[in-house]
């Protein structure tokens, strides 16, 4: 979108317009080095071996293969190749099937004296 060489519109001014610094304008991204790569390939080649094992089982492999790493680079490194441990994870958020959602049936009803209003847990009196 920018225009280098524009003859009336200066790049300074055209990377303010566009709401970006001029540095973001000149930055060139750096790619993986060579040992990273290298180490990437190892790591996809060990998922695919053993799917289950997370960054820090990943770190001691690459240690026992002769690769000093830490934690951290593993990390980084299988997050941009998207890789992620597979082991069951807690599903929380879900609703049991075998459950009834019942409503609620005294919304809006005003509760003013003693004993108008019972309940009980639907589960506990099914047991009993």
């Amino acid at each position: 979108m920018i225009e280098i060489g524009h003859p009336k519109v200066p790049i300074m001014r055209q990377c303010e317009l566009l709401g970006i610094s001029r540095s973001g304008f000149y930055y060139k991204p750096v790619g993986p080095s060579e040992e990273d790569l290298e180490l990437m390939r190892l790591l996809d080649e060990q998922f695919l071996r053993t799917p289950f094992y997370g960054v820090r089982r990943m770190k001691r492999w690459l240690r026992s293969v002769g690769h000093n790493v830490d934690v951290k680079r593993v990390r980084r490194l299988l997050r941009r190749m998207g890789i992620e441990a597979i082991y069951p994870k807690p599903r929380l958020s879900f609703n049991g099937t075998e459950h009834r959602k019942f409503p609620y049936l005294l919304r809006g009803v005003p509760i003013r004296r003693v004993n108008q209003v019972w309940s009980t847990d639907y589960v506990t009196a099914a047991v009993m």
